[in-house]
């Protein structure tokens, strides 16, 4: 039984959620230029946008995108495909946190619907539900709808989105 619990203890904390608990051991006041620096240089489009982590766990994540110059459309607001990268990062990261590193993640589908004019800065939350946790950690191949919204300064959702993503096996 003790053999059982290890091995399922050693499956939950891949290389991903290694790292985020280690940044965890440092001091508080650093943890977040941490993190963010390693986030940054291992997904390069994440770095160029400076996309912030807010919070990463095994069933959350948050985060947030500035409205500065080098991520804004023609008319000054967050460009569309600037939306769509918080959005995905978001739901990736929860994801990653949670796929053994025998395995493959990749995006199967991302879906944005454009409701409104963005104001601001924007905030991405993901989530996954203890069942899809368990289902990414037990299926050898399969797929996940990740819940996400994503907020601008208004407090209101500038974009609607699906974002599915599916992990398979590594070959050798």
């Amino acid at each position: 039984m003790n053999d059982t619990v290890s091995s399922s203890k050693a499956l939950a904390d891949n290389r991903l959620a290694k790292v985020v608990k280690f940044i965890q051991s440092y001091p508080k006041f650093i943890r977040g230029f941490l993190l963010n620096f390693v986030i940054r240089k291992t997904v390069k489009l994440v770095g160029t946008a400076k996309i912030e982590v807010l919070k990463l766990t095994k069933d959350e994540s948050i985060f947030r995108i500035q409205n500065r110059k080098k991520v804004q459309n023609h008319i000054g607001t967050v460009h569309a495909a600037a939306m769509a990268l918080i959005a995905e990062t978001a739901t990736g990261m929860v994801v990653g946190m949670n796929v053994p590193d025998d395995k493959y993640l990749v995006i199967k589908t991302l879906k944005v619907d454009f409701m409104k004019r963005a104001v601001g800065s924007l905030t991405a939350r993901a989530n996954l539900t203890e069942e899809q946790r368990q289902s990414i950690l037990s299926e050898e191949k399969g797929e996940v709808n990740v819940a996400v919204s994503v907020m601008d300064e208004e407090n209101k959702e500038p974009i609607e989105c699906t974002m599915i993503w599916a992990w398979t096996p590594k070959r050798r």
